[in-house]
């Protein structure tokens, strides 16, 4: 499900679960295992890339929606331990947003260092509340880390999915290049970190990126147990269910 390219010392982490690169239990831990391996086999930055088009559509709902409670809480203790791994990641991370990022795609390039998206018609945002769910406490953090209040509260309450040029605009995203070369970018953007004196980089990388780690310091059980709750809440499991059956007829 993850394609690794390596450049040189930068490792792309290329997702591969088609059609969508939606976000399974199985694709969380892989996805967790490569970020977390990727220092260990000595690449000293990550790029995180989805394919032509498609970044990640986010969470594979449908697949979710057939776990039980105890699987479901599994699962989303799982993927906030993702979150964590890519905040406190001792490398640099850019994510090459290649295409459609809605909800969980947007909630993965929120943690990485830098944001690179490619120019085309397609949509970016965190829609949970159109569908029904509550956004997470902490990833409403790291969102408003990147846009501030103003601009956090209306993208989260709304639910908006928004082009690339006014993600841009708004902070939610740091460039964005022709498509044929948003990997390449995210690349380069890597290597210029690599370049620098490396303890001089590490440590002040660490220091500006120590609120986003303590997001996760600060006992995330109860949340997780909250956000796992509001999943079984009646209307959201409506809303959900909903939202499965119009993606089911327009596939007919």
């Amino acid at each position: 499900m993850i394609d690794i390219v390596d450049h040189g010392e930068v490792r792309e982490l290329r997702m591969n679960r088609p059609p969508a690169n939606a976000l399974s239990p199985e694709f969380v831990t892989e996805l967790l295992r490569a970020v977390e391996a990727a220092p260990q086999q000595e690449a000293r930055a990550i790029v995180l890339s989805g394919t032509p088009g498609m970044f990640s559509a986010g969470l594979d709902v449908p697949l979710l929606l057939t776990l039980d409670r105890s699987l479901m809480t599994t699962f989303w203790r799982e993927f906030y331990t993702f979150m964590s791994a890519l905040a406190a990641s001792p490398i640099p991370i850019a994510a090459a947003i290649t295409g459609h990022a809605p909800a969980g795609g947007t909630v993965l390039a929120l943690f990485c260092d830098w944001r690179i998206a490619a120019e085309g018609d397609w949509k970016i945002g965190l829609n949970e509340v159109q569908v029904g769910l509550t956004l997470p406490p902490v990833i409403y953090c790291a969102l408003h880390r990147l846009v501030g209040t103003r601009h956090a509260q209306s993208l989260a309450v709304r639910g908006l999915l928004i082009a690339p040029a006014q993600a841009a605009t708004l902070g939610l995203v740091d460039e964005v290049v022709p498509a044929d070369q948003v990997v390449s970018r995210a690349v380069d953007w890597c290597e210029g970190l690599v370049k620098l004196p490396r303890t001089a980089m590490e440590f002040t990388r660490r220091k500006a990126r120590a609120d986003l780690v303590g997001y996760f310091q600060h006992g995330t059980e109860r949340e997780i147990e909250e956000v796992s709750a509001s999943w079984w809440d009646e209307e959201t499991q409506t809303a959900l269910r909903q939202m499965v059956d119009r993606l089911a007829k327009k596939k007919v």
